[in-house]
Formats: structure tokens, C-alpha cells, sequence
């Protein structure tokens, strides 16, 4: 797992300077018990430095998910998420009908990355997903 004085020196490494707006964005990412839209981000940092700005939030999280330190996710409610990549990959199954939204794990998708790997030579990048459909619940 990655921790957060790793990511900074992944940063400083990378030539990237490490200034208060991108430590306070990586601590709200990394101290989210969820996922995390840009707008919740800059919420939690004007609360300590209220100068930032909405684009210097957008512009780190595009960073660090060039850097894959984060992951990003749409549910579907036209608002993006961010995820630590330190707290692993997972992926979601959403309700269309209420919202809902169930973990599930990784590993269910290795037989597809295996499968589209051997037939078609493409190699997937499944990270973090949402795939949507109706929960039990509302069927």
C-alpha cells in the first residue's frame, strides 16, 4: 500500500512541487471514508486555506490520477468520484431505481481480463468500475 509520505516523494521524484492546496487535496482523498467528488474536495480545503481554487482541485486530482495515486469513478449522478488507489480496487454494481451502491471485489473480473486478453489480444484495465443495473431490493 502506498502511504501519503510515499506519494508525496512520488511527486517531488516526478519534478512536482509539493504546495499546502495539493497536500490538503490528497489528505481529504485519503481521509474520505468514501468516495469523494471534486466538489466535496474543495468544500474540506476552503475550510483551511479559502483562497484555493475549484480548478486547482480538478488539476491535482488529474494529476494524481495520471500518476495512478487515485481512481476515478462515475455513478452515474453526473458527479465523479475519487478513490485512493492506496485502499485498494474495487468495483461497484449501482441501482438505477435507488441509488444504492454494492462493493464487490476485484478478483470477479479476472476471468473477463483473462478472456478478452486470449481473444481479442486486449489487455483490460480493470480497476475500478460501476457497472448499473437494479439491486435485488427493486426488482
Amino acid at each position: 500500500m502506498v502511504k501519503t509520505g510515499e506519494i508525496l516523494s512520488k511527486l517531488t521524484a516526478q519534478g512536482y512541487r509539493i504546495t499546502p492546496q495539493r497536500i490538503m487535496i490528497l489528505d481529504a482523498v485519503e481521509n474520505a471514508d468514501d468516495h469523494i467528488s471534486a466538489e466535496e474536495i474543495f468544500t474540506l480545503v476552503c475550510l483551511q486555506y479559502p483562497n484555493v481554487n475549484i480548478s486547482t482541485v480538478y488539476r491535482t486530482l488529474e494529476l494524481l490520477k495520471q500518476l495512478e495515486l487515485v481512481t476515478e469513478t462515475d455513478f452515474g449522478d453526473g458527479r465523479v468520484r475519487y478513490h485512493s488507489i492506496k485502499k485498494g480496487h474495487h468495483h461497484h454494481l449501482v441501482c438505477q431505481k435507488c441509488g444504492g451502491i454494492i462493493d464487490m471485489e476485484e478478483s470477479i473480473f479476472t476471468p473477463l481480463r483473462e478472456s478478452l486478453l486470449k481473444q481479442y489480444g486486449f489487455d483490460a484495465d480493470i480497476h475500478h468500475l460501476a457497472i448499473f443495473g437494479t439491486c435485488k431490493k427493486c426488482r
